[in-house]
């Protein structure tokens, strides 16, 4: 029986470098640590503070409930999910009225709700939102 050729020292060096490498990308793409009920969007109304937080043609990232608020020039209000399309990560960066994802770049605008910037390619999910004795709610049964 012929004799295999051993694996030269800087092929095994080569493979065990590209594992923990490997295992970088699949941390980058998953959701940041902290569990799924952290950086989950709300399931039942909650109140984000008080109405006025909101200039109308701006918005206002709401980081510890992942909502985005958002008031039109007419003073109409727009609530969306703050969960990245793409991966699922919670965006944390409002830039004006442009939402910044940290886990790929994906951008969406926080007045329509829309992708700006790739690679998401679907717009976020718009959430109800209201206003009562001054304040704003946001979330299913709002």
């Amino acid at each position: 029986m012929p004799s295999r050729p051993s694996a030269s020292r800087r092929t095994v060096l080569r493979g065990t470098a590209a594992v923990p490498v490997a295992g970088l990308g699949l941390a980058a793409c998953s959701a940041p640590a902290g569990g799924a009920a952290a950086d989950a969007t709300p399931t039942a109304p909650v109140d984000l503070g008080a109405e006025n937080e909101v200039a109308k043609g701006a918005a206002k990232l709401y980081r510890d409930h992942n909502v985005v608020v958002s008031r039109s020039g007419d003073g109409a209000l727009k609530a969306y999910s703050t969960i990245c399309t793409h991966a699922g990560c919670p965006i944390n960066k409002l830039q004006g009225t442009t939402l910044v994802c940290p886990c790929h770049g994906s951008e969406f605008d926080a007045l329509t709700g829309k992708v700006v910037r790739s690679p998401a390619t679907e717009p976020l999910n718009e959430l109800p939102v209201k206003t009562a004795n001054g304040r704003l709610v946001a979330g299913p049964g709002a």
